[in-house]
């Protein structure tokens, strides 16, 4: 699908590309003077520096931190390829560099090309540091994620996961037509939780683009690149307004705020708006700053030949209204906007939509029916007991059948849904992806029966780190673990064999897993989703379960849902069976849903 250009974001991302990396723009790279002979001080010769002439070398250190190779440079930082010897993994290193202010000497050491630049650099450098404290804080599978920050050698820097994939905008250029709904909706769900979550803290993303969005290879799960706070400080300080903003994306309020068009959350609804907008007709929305004067802005509702039969009346008019120019005339909320497109609680894909459309893998060879394949196995390995009892899990782990060969495509939700909207039928017994059903879950829990689930590290180094997470009820009941492996497995992890008390009391704090069964991060690396259930009175998933691990008795359970029992696509079944000992049960329950990352 053809877009219409926009400006390049210069800003540096954490991301390799699958395909080959596009080049810089010229004006992002500065020039590099050929010279005569090394200055005192110059790297060595095995330290080989990159092509950009600002990057470091190939081979030097900054701490614990040894640069591989540069991931992209541009107009503001340098973002490498690192290795982290300290805690055996890859890593992105981020450096602040802006071009056009500051230099790299024969030395690491980063100097400003005048004093007249120095406020401007000093400037961009707080915000730089200002914006990695910010993302530090948050934690959600679509927003970048910094591991630590510092200053050194006249910069500073930040480090981050190393994340495979593609820009949005490349991946809409390569479609060969708009996306469909339901690949639409699947991304969004994923983006306003991550930006709900931003704005909780009265936080603001202000610079959503498809450049700015990065797809993960393999998954399909959006990302939200860093913010680009340096880069609009300087921006506005050199009066560069075509530094700052992208035009069709950013509304009105950025160019010039007035007491009467304040940014605020309804900023990042206009940005994100415009980026559905231009999936779908293939252009962005008018620049902002003209609409005021003139407004060309020709609603999705009236461009029939490219939403009818293909969107629905629901999406183009959430879109239509969001695009307001004027912010008082626009959806208001990230919340409000995900109710407008419908996304409070119940909107689930198929599995696998996003990563089948963004990659678009040749066609598998059939697998003999009479073949069964086998599973990589969830993340999780129970390790710390005697040999063979963690040998026997690791079987089991390796050999359990497969679940559907399509990823799941949705990431994680970090808040709950406000209420469910009205469940839609099916007209064909579709899967929905175990994330976004454990999100509806948590939608549709009791009044009054809160749940606090959340993980001790979001991040975990396979063969290193342990899982550790907390639960706590505003209400008593029994507390039931499920994990949604990143293969579509399903298994119940708690209650099990080696801790069989789940009950917890109103306010008290479950700290799990116990000592008996601890979990430590094994291959493959990926997202795992966890569902957290407390029920005011005993359920059992052991029913449905199709197989029991022998050493926990660790469940497997059918992630499609069990044969025969509720309606296709219904994920009332993943709150278990009444088993409380008399004929009425009480319903009542409490949900969370939390995620954990685990990398090399």
């Amino acid at each position: 699908m053809n877009s219409s250009s926009d400006p390049e974001d210069n800003d540096a991302t954490i991301i390799r590309p699958s395909a080959a990396t596009a080049p810089v723009p010229d004006e992002a790279v500065p020039a590099v003077k050929a010279g005569g002979p090394a200055a005192p001080g110059a790297p060595p010769a095995s330290l080989d520096r990159l092509d950009g002439g600002n990057a470091l070398p190939v081979g030097s250190r900054q701490g614990e931190f040894e640069v591989i190779r540069v991931l992209g440079e541009g107009g503001f930082g340098i973002v490498y390829l690192a290795r982290d010897h300290a805690l055996e993994r890859t890593v992105a290193l981020k450096e602040y560099m802006p071009a056009a202010l500051a230099l790299r000497g024969d030395s690491s050491q980063v100097r400003v090309r005048s004093e007249r630049h120095r406020d401007t650099f000093e400037a961009g450098l707080k915000s730089f540091i200002n914006e990695a404290k910010l993302l530090a804080q948050f934690d959600h599978p679509s927003l970048v994620k910094v591991y630590r920050f510092w200053e050194a050698n006249g910069t500073a820097f930040m480090v981050m996961p190393f994340v495979e994939g593609k820009t949005l905008k490349e991946t809409l250029k390569e479609m060969p037509e708009p996306p469909r709904e339901a690949w639409l909706m699947d991304m969004l769900a994923s983006l306003t939780e991550a930006l709900l979550v931003l704005h909780g803290e009265h936080c603001y993303h202000r610079d959503i683009a498809p450049d700015n969005i990065i797809l993960v290879a393999g998954s399909g799960r959006p990302l939200l690149l860093d913010f680009g706070a340096a880069r609009r400080v300087i921006g506005d300080m050199t009066q560069a307004l075509t530094v700052i903003l992208k035009p069709g994306y950013a509304p009105i309020e950025q160019y010039a705020e007035v007491p009467s068009m304040k940014q605020g959350p309804w900023t990042d609804v206009y940005a994100l708006a415009a980026v559905v907008y231009c999936a779908i007709t293939g252009r962005t929305p008018p620049p902002s700053v003209g609409r005021i004067v003139k407004d060309d802005y020709v609603p999705l509702a009236q461009q029939g030949e490219v939403t009818k039969g293909r969107y629905s009346e629901r999406l183009v008019k959430a879109v239509d209204r969001a695009l307001q120019v004027l912010p008082d005339q626009r959806t208001q909320s990230m919340a409000e906007f995900r109710e407008d497109l419908g996304l409070v609680g119940h909107y689930a894909p198929k599995p696998g939509q996003m990563a089948t459309l963004i990659q678009a893998p040749a066609a598998a060879a059939p697998t003999p029916a009479a073949v069964k394949p086998v599973s990589r196995g969830p993340l999780w390995l129970g390790l710390g007991l005697a040999g063979l009892v963690a040998a026997s899990a690791a079987a089991w782990f390796a050999t359990r059948p497969a679940a559907p060969a399509e990823p799941a495509a949705a990431a994680p939700a970090a808040v709950p849904a406000v209420a469910p909207a009205p469940a839609t039928a099916q007209a064909e017994p579709v899967a929905r992806d175990l994330p976004s059903q454990f999100r509806s879950l948590v939608a549709r829990h009791s009044d009054g029966f809160d749940v606090l689930a959340q993980a001790e590290r979001t991040s975990l180094r396979i063969d290193h780190d342990e899982l550790r997470f907390s639960v706590s009820a505003s209400r008593e009941g029994y507390v039931y673990v499920l994990l949604a492996g990143p293969d579509g497995s399903l298994v119940q992890l708690y209650p099990n064999d080696k801790a069989k008390n789940n009950h917890i009391g109103a306010g008290e704090t479950l700290r799990l897993p116990g000592a008996s069964w601890p979990l430590k991060a094994s291959d493959p690396p990926g997202p795992e989703h966890f569902f957290v259930l407390v029920a005011a009175e005993p359920r059992s998933f052991a029913p449905w379960s199709t197989e029991k691990e022998p050493s926990y008795g660790f469940l497997t359970l059918p992630a499609q849902g069990p044969v025969g029992g509720t309606a296709p696509g219904a994920s009332s079944w993943l709150l278990g069976q009444p088993d409380c000992g008399h004929p009425n049960c009480a319903a009542d329950y409490g949900a969370a849903v939390f995620s954990v990352e685990a990398v090399r």
